[in-house]
C-alpha cells in the first residue's frame, strides 16, 4: 500500500509539472500572437498615415502652381520628390515592422524554454511604434530685427539741405522681436508684427542746443563751444507689415518649413506706440574744462508716435526707410516730422 502511494504522488507531480508547462507554453504562445498581431496592424497604420501626409504635401503644391507661384515642370518635379519620399518611408517603416516580427519568430522557443527569463526577453524586444512626422509647414514663426542708419526731420516749407540737424551725426537704432505669420498656401504673402524700441537722434548744429520754453521747443545759441547737442527720443512701437516674396514648401526627415527660394522681399507697413524718455545730452568745454550733462525732461515732445515704414532687400538684409507721421514736438508753430534710413536685419 505504501509503494502505490509513493507511485501515485510521483505520478502527479509529474503530472501537474507537465500541466504547468504546456500551460507557460500556451501563454508564451498567446504573447506572441497579440505581438505579432500588433505589428501586422501597425503596418497599415504606416500606409495610412503615410498617404494623408502625401495627399496634403499634392494640396500645397497644386495650390502653389494655380498661384502662379510655381510652373508646372516645377509642381511635378515636387510632387515626384514628394511620392519618393512617401513611399521610401513606407518601405523603411515596413523593413523595421517585418525585423521585428523576425525577431520575436526567431526567438520564440528559446524564450519558451527559459521561462524563468521570459518577461527580460520581452522586454528586450520591445518594439518603439514608429512615428509620422508632420509634413505640414508651420504659418507662424519669429525673431529678432536689428536696424540702424540715419535720422532726421521734415520740416513744413523747408528742405532737408537747410536742416538745422547734422545729416551724419544725427542716427537711429531699433531693436525688437517679430512673429511672421503665413496667409496665403503658397507663403507669398506674410503678415509681420512685433515690439520695437526706438532709439531716434538728433544733433543740432551751428553750437545750437535744445531749450524747452513752455509752450514751444527751440533751438538757441550755447554760451560755450559745443561738441555736442543731441537729443535723443525713446519709443516702444508695435510695427505692422505686410511681407511679400516668392516662397516654397521644403521637406526634410522631420518636419516641413517655407523657404524664399530668391531671397528677395519686399515690405510695407508701418508703426505705433509711445515715447517712453526725451534725453538731451550736452559736451563742451568751459574754462579749459570738459563738461557732460544729461538733461531728462519731455522736451515738448508728442507722447503718442505712429508712422509709416518699409524695406526692400535680399535675403536677411533690406534697405529700410521710416517715417512719423506725428510732429515731433507738439506745440510748435512749425511741425517737425522724423524720417529715418538705414539698414535693417531679419530672417
Amino acid at each position: 500500500m505504501k509503494t502505490i502511494t509513493i507511485l501515485f504522488s510521483i505520478f502527479m507531480a509529474s503530472f501537474c509539472i507537465a500541466t504547468g508547462n504546456a500551460q507557460v507554453k500556451f501563454n508564451i504562445n498567446k504573447q506572441f500572437e497579440l505581438k505579432v498581431e500588433k505589428l501586422e496592424a501597425q503596418k497599415e497604420e504606416v500606409k495610412k498615415l503615410e498617404k494623408e501626409k502625401l495627399k496634403k504635401e499634392v494640396e500645397a503644391i497644386n495650390n502653389q502652381l494655380s498661384e502662379g507661384d510655381i510652373s508646372e515642370v516645377k509642381a511635378a518635379e515636387l510632387k515626384k520628390a514628394a511620392a519618393e519620399k512617401r513611399a521610401l518611408n513606407i518601405e523603411n517603416q515596413l523593413t523595421i515592422i517585418d525585423q521585428n516580427i523576425e525577431l520575436l519568430q526567431r526567438n520564440k522557443e528559446e524564450i519558451a524554454e527559459d521561462s524563468d527569463n521570459y518577461y527580460t526577453s520581452m522586454e528586450y524586444m520591445e518594439f518603439e511604434e514608429t512615428k509620422v512626422y508632420d509634413s505640414v509647414p508651420k504659418r507662424t514663426t519669429s525673431g529678432p530685427i536689428l536696424a540702424f542708419g540715419l535720422n532726421n526731420t521734415i520740416i513744413d516749407g523747408q528742405s532737408l539741405d537747410d536742416s538745422p540737424y547734422k545729416i551724419g551725426g544725427s542716427r537711429f537704432f531699433e531693436l525688437g522681436y517679430e512673429f511672421e505669420t503665413v496667409l496665403t498656401e503658397s507663403g507669398f504673402a506674410r503678415f509681420r508684427y512685433g515690439l520695437s524700441f526706438q532709439f531716434n537722434g538728433l544733433k543740432a548744429d551751428n553750437n545750437r542746443y535744445f531749450v524747452d520754453n513752455g509752450d514751444e521747443t527751440s533751438l538757441e545759441e550755447f554760451e560755450y563751444n559745443l561738441d555736442k547737442a543731441k537729443l535723443r527720443m525713446d519709443n516702444l512701437v508695435i510695427p505692422l507689415y505686410l511681407e511679400f516674396g516668392r516662397t516654397s514648401i521644403c521637406y526634410k526627415e522631420e518636419n516641413s518649413y517655407y523657404d524664399k527660394p530668391d531671397k528677395f522681399k519686399v515690405g510695407v507697413g508701418g508703426y505705433v506706440g509711445v515715447n517712453l524718455n526725451t534725453i538731451q545730452k550736452l559736451k563742451y568745454q568751459e574754462n579749459g574744462n570738459d563738461k557732460k550733462v544729461k538733461i531728462s525732461d519731455d522736451f515738448n515732445t508728442s507722447n503718442f508716435i505712429y508712422g509709416l515704414s518699409a524695406y526692400i532687400g535680399y535675403d536677411d538684409w533690406s534697405l529700410y526707410a521710416k517715417y512719423d507721421l506725428n510732429t515731433i514736438f507738439k506745440d510748435n508753430p512749425i511741425d517737425q516730422r522724423n524720417v529715418s534710413i538705414g539698414i535693417r536685419l531679419s530672417r
